[in-house]
């Protein structure tokens, strides 16, 4: 009990002590606070010459205890420069800390600095002036009541900017927690800083580096005020996990002298891609390394507006591995030797980037190859790569976004090199220097842009300056085969540079091509690209980057109901404009032989102008195949014959293949010969005239005409039919048909003795005509498909009329002369107006 009795009386002691200094420190402060307010700020207005803004000035002993702190709330520190009003720092709280026996002695001594939740802006002018300078120079005033001996400056959430006007740099970091303890002397400045903080941007010129690298930062370096050096002892900065190790001097009386020296150790991919500008490495920032990387450095020369210091470096691997995180694959094995230098005028024209004995594995297949960049400005490229290359692996390893999976082999044995800037003004000129070749076994890729899969690819290029020649290139599309051999022109400019263009000149030929497939909508647009609302069944557009001059020959093509064989011909495109002198093919039982251009330059206005030739095409097969021409009033089912016709037209289409029918024109010239008419509604119409049963099927062995087609109307010359019906032998049509079904047709009818008693009673006085043996009868044909009526001609007997008056009085004037009468036609009476209702 004794032990525990005297424990308690220690704690109590020990507690009644520190409440008694807690409570006389609180006093002292309380009681001293406006004094040595007053003090501070005396003094700091002796030290500070620019205009310092605060809100409060308090005294605290709670803040940051055990040290008192003088504390300034919403502070706006002006910065150095004349008549300038912006702030070179602000903070929501800054400390000045000194010890509690200070107050005791009456003299102060301020130790260390609090920066919390603020910033600071460090700027040199064009004409490099500091914005920094804001201290006075003559500290002899100085009080020995109070003086600033700063060993420590702590900086808390602090954003930090250092902007250099001059050399176009920008610096922007974040101090999560910054601590940097100081040694001053007259002559010099120690400083040893350590702490955690984020750089948003280091940006010099055009390229940002280091941009969202978090920095753990350990570093101690002497300022010499006489020499105005600075010597910076080996310090340790680490990004993404690797270490880099500093140190080396600083002269900055006059232009800025550099002598550095720079070590990487435990670096990785990550690390060195993030010391180059982001501009570069963008696409490479989610790749990861394993394995040994070393990095080494130099920096040494003049660093002014018109100075650029000498840079060395050299980095490489062994036995390393490459990778992206979210996938499996790797690169293995690698090693490589690497160096820059920003050359001799230390500038970017005498910049070298080498990549050197290049070596590693791909999925269990080795490659090589190497790399030379010369000339940043002007720049100058060569490489040369070997190996076969698993196609699934690559695509899985690079992350390609235009290409969504892969498969087979690709033997590779390739070199590149040439001048970019020369190349791309002259891309034609051949200022490129490519060798070597590339073999497909058996690749498949699958396209971003292309949903249907490429399968089956094999084929050898060989490159040579700008070209490819390209030796059995085949392969499938969909369902659509290909086969390729000849020459691909300015392939190496179309892939590198922008609007230019690639020719091929080749022979191409097919097995089989699906149209219907090839011109779908759906499988030739992204996803992510299609239009919901979009009904369209087609799309179709021609590159303006794409010329050829082909030589084809397809055995068998499908689109809709059209099946064509043995499509053979010369086909060349140009500036999106496809023609062709000669097309032949094979389909619907006869031949057709093409020639024309197909006008794209467009999208939303192609213009198809051909002429075709048909021979001993199947009428009914014909109309079938093309679904009728859209209309529903004669259809394959009432048709036979055998079509020959010329074709001359001009149509236009929008790009999902939709035909402008307003704008088609055709002229067609065609004979039709075994002609058939099979239960044709408007022929049952004539049962009148003729027997039913023969209306069923209307033959006639031939039937020729010209036809136009103009403004969505087919116009029809009057034409005769002769047919097989016994009291029709022949029969004359003419008239107009329009796309809305609106149709206008004149018919011309003879009136055989059929055998039906008073036939010439139902029709009127007929009188027989001496030369055709029968007597005329004229009707229209006015209506809709569904919708029609068969009527007297009223017109065309008025104008028979007059014709007949006419020749007539030629006759009687004849007859006054001697000569022999003819025979004169009968007038067919009729009730104007009249339908026939013949069922």
């Amino acid at each position: 009990m004794g032990r525990k009795r005297f424990v308690k009386k220690v704690l109590f002691y020990i507690t009644l002590i520190v409440v008694s200094v807690i409570s006389i420190s609180a006093g002292l402060v309380y009681l001293y606070q406006d004094k040595i307010v007053g003090i501070f700020v005396a003094e700091a207005n002796k030290h500070i010459k620019t205009k310092v803004e605060v809100a409060k000035i308090s005294l605290s002993l709670f803040d940051k205890f055990p040290q008192v702190a003088v504390a300034l709330d919403q502070v706006n520190v002006i910065e150095g420069i004349a008549d300038s009003e912006e702030s070179l720092a602000r903070a929501e709280k800054l400390y000045f800390t000194f010890s509690i026996f200070d107050i005791i002695r009456g003299r102060y001594s301020v130790k260390q600095l609090f920066m919390e939740n603020g910033s600071l802006h460090v700027r040199l002018l064009e004409n490099g002036q500091p914005n920094y300078h804001i201290l006075a120079t003559d500290t002899t005033a100085s009080s020995e009541d109070f003086s600033f001996n700063l060993e420590k400056i702590n900086l808390t959430n602090v954003a930090v900017r250092y902007s250099d006007l001059q050399l176009n740099q920008d610096i922007q970091a974040d101090a999560q927690q910054l601590v940097a303890a100081m040694t001053l002397s007259s002559d010099a400045i120690d400083l040893q800083a350590t702490g955690k903080a984020t750089v948003n941007a280091i940006r010099i010129g055009d390229s940002e580096y280091f941009k969202g690298k978090s920095v753990d930062l350990k570093t101690a370096l002497t300022i010499n005020r006489q020499t105005q050096t600075i010597a910076l002892q080996p310090s340790v900065v680490k990004i993404e996990g690797a270490a880099y190790e500093v140190g080396g001097n600083i002269a900055y009386k006059g232009p800025t002298e550099l002598d550095l020296e720079l070590e990487g150790k435990d670096a990785n991919i990550q690390s060195l891609l993030s010391l180059l500008p982001q501009r570069i490495t963008q696409e490479f920032s989610q790749y990861r390394s394993e394995g040994a990387i070393f990095f080494s450095g130099t920096v040494k020369g003049r660093v002014s507006s018109k100075d650029n210091p000498q840079v060395t470096f050299k980095f490489g691997c062994r036995n390393a591995s490459f990778y992206h995180p979210d996938v499996k694959q790797k690169v293995e094995g690698l090693n490589l030797e690497g160096s820059f230098t920003n050359g001799a005028n230390r500038n970017g024209s005498t910049s070298v980037l080498e990549l050197k004995n290049l070596t590693g594995v791909l999925n269990k297949r080795p490659f090589s190859g190497s790399l030379t960049y010369r000339n940043f400005d002007n720049p100058y490229l060569a490489f040369d790569a070997k190996g076969m290359l698993d196609v699934a692996y690559v695509v899985g390893l690079l992350k390609l976004e235009q290409v969504r999976s892969g498969s087979g082999l690709a033997n590779v044995r390739i070199a590149f090199a040439g001048n970019l800037k020369e190349f791309k003004a002259r891309p034609g000129n051949s200022t490129l220097s490519t060798t070597g070749d590339v073999t497909l076994h058996n690749v498949s890729l699958s396209l971003q842009e292309l949903p249907m899969p490429l399968k089956g690819l094999y084929g050898n290029f060989i490159f040579k300056k700008n070209d490819v020649a390209v030796s059995d290139f085949k392969g499938s599309l969909g369902d659509s085969d290909f086969v390729l051999n000849g020459m691909f022109r300015n392939v190496m400019a179309w892939l590198l540079l922008d609007k230019q263009r690639l020719l091929v000149e080749a022979d191409f030929s097919s097995q089989y091509m699906d149209l219907d497939q090839l011109l779908s909508e759906e499988l030739n647009t992204p996803v992510a690209s299609r239009q919901a609302s979009s009904k369209e069944a087609y799309k179709f557009n021609v590159s303006p980057d794409i010329a050829f001059d082909l030589s084809a020959s397809i055995r068998k093509a499908k689109f809709r109901r059209f099946r064509g064989k043995n499509i053979q011909g010369e086909v060349k495109l140009r500036n999106q404009v496809v023609s062709s002198p000669n097309i032949s093919f094979s389909a619907i039982g006869g031949n057709f032989a093409v020639r024309g251009n197909l006008d794209a330059r467009n999208r939303d206005h192609i213009k198809v102008s051909t002429a075709t030739k048909l021979s001993n095409m199947s009428v009914d097969s014909l109309f079938y195949v093309f679904e009728n021409f859209g209309q529903e009033f004669i259809r394959d089912r009432h048709l036979r014959g055998q079509l020959t016709a010329n074709i001359v037209s001009e149509v236009y289409f929008d790009s999902h293949l939709n035909a402008k029918t307003d704008l088609l024109q055709a002229e067609i010239a065609a004979t039709v010969r075994d002609g058939q008419l099979i239960n044709f509604a408007p022929m049952q119409k004539m049962s009148a005239f003729v027997k039913r049963s023969e209306l069923a099927n209307m033959r006639f062995a031939e039937l020729s005409n010209n036809f136009w087609i103009q403004q969505r109307t087919i116009f029809i010359p009057e034409m005769d039919i002769r047919s097989n019906l016994s009291s029709l032998p022949t029969l004359s049509i003419a008239g107009t048909h329009t796309f809305d079904q609106d149709m206008d047709y004149k018919i011309k009818l003879p009136l055989l003795n059929s055998g039906r008693p008073d036939k010439d009673a139902v029709y009127g006085v007929v009188a027989k005509d001496p030369d055709a043996g029968n007597s005329m009868l004229f009707l229209t044909l006015k209506g809709k498909e569904s919708d029609f009526k068969i009527a007297y001609d009223n017109e065309r007997v008025r104008e028979k009329i007059k014709t007949d008056l006419k020749q007539e009085g030629q006759e009687l004037r004849n007859l006054l002369r001697g000569k022999k009468p003819v025979k004169q036609e009968k007038k067919v009476v009729l009730q104007e107006g009249e339908y026939f209702d013949l069922n």
